[in-house]
């Protein structure tokens, strides 16, 4: 096949997430508590009348936040895949519950998603994929495409791709097929000559390829794959698998 452009996955494609998430999902969540607790010793106005139940972590531990952004993407489904919006409203929802008037409910919503950020983009690519990116984006027009909310242009990686998509951003997370297509739009594409890469098999491999374009799966299980979709065990394997699609013409 004559191939023009490689599309990329992010989380768990270029970096293991799990540690990653763990790490920012309590780091953000204990800052929250520990910052809104310092910051309450000084003021009254606008804050939880004394006595109200304790700090903020201890009424709304981390399993009420996680369940509450449950159900804000229940009841919102067009936002289900904004997670920074999600994160955010139920943030202020419960700092609102807490009994923080609604400007300072919003404002610490706000800061501890700025410090969700940071933790967020504390990312290791894996130790390959630099160079890998660095070769591949002299031969392909390269993208990146994520459910997440990692904004790639924070990161050393994000000069590799000229074009990113956040698809929760767009409201149309993965496996809805606008992310793909505003992808290859912009690189000016035609699926029939593109390469989507990624480890979800739901989100990444089957939209992709019901497309037109071909799919490198990341994936380690033996399920029968149909035609145009190649399984990784890694995205080292990348540069083996293009060399045989290439020969394909």
């Amino acid at each position: 096949m004559r191939l023009e452009a490689i599309t990329f996955d992010l989380d768990d494609t270029l970096w293991d997430n799990g540690g990653v998430m763990r790490r920012t999902e309590e780091g953000h969540y204990a800052w929250l508590d520990e910052a809104l607790a310092d910051w309450l010793t000084g003021h009254t106005e606008g804050a939880p009348p004394a006595g109200a139940g304790g700090r903020f972590a201890e009424r709304f531990p981390l399993a009420a936040f996680i369940a509450r952004r449950s159900r804000l993407a229940g009841a919102h489904p067009l936002r289900r895949g904004d997670f920074t919006w999600l994160r955010r409203r139920a943030l202020a929802d419960l700092l609102g519950e807490y009994g923080l008037a609604a400007e300072h409910a919003e404002h610490w919503a706000s800061r501890a998603m700025e410090r969700f950020m940071v933790l967020r983009h504390e990312v290791t690519p894996h130790a390959e994929v630099d160079a890998l990116l660095d070769e591949l984006g002299r031969r392909y027009r390269l993208a990146s495409i994520t459910n997440g909310n990692v904004e790639i242009a924070r990161l050393p990686l994000g000069r590799h791709f000229p074009v990113a998509i956040a698809a929760g951003e767009l409201l149309a997370p993965k496996p809805d097929p606008r992310p793909f297509l505003a992808a290859l739009a912009r690189l000016g594409t035609p699926p029939s000559r593109a390469l989507h890469v990624g480890d979800s098999w739901a989100e990444d491999a089957l939209p992709a390829r019901r497309l037109g374009m071909q799919a490198a799966w990341i994936g380690t299980d033996d399920r029968a794959l149909p035609a145009g979709i190649h399984r990784l065990d890694h995205v080292h394997e990348l540069p083996e698998l293009i060399r045989w699609l290439e020969r394909r013409r």
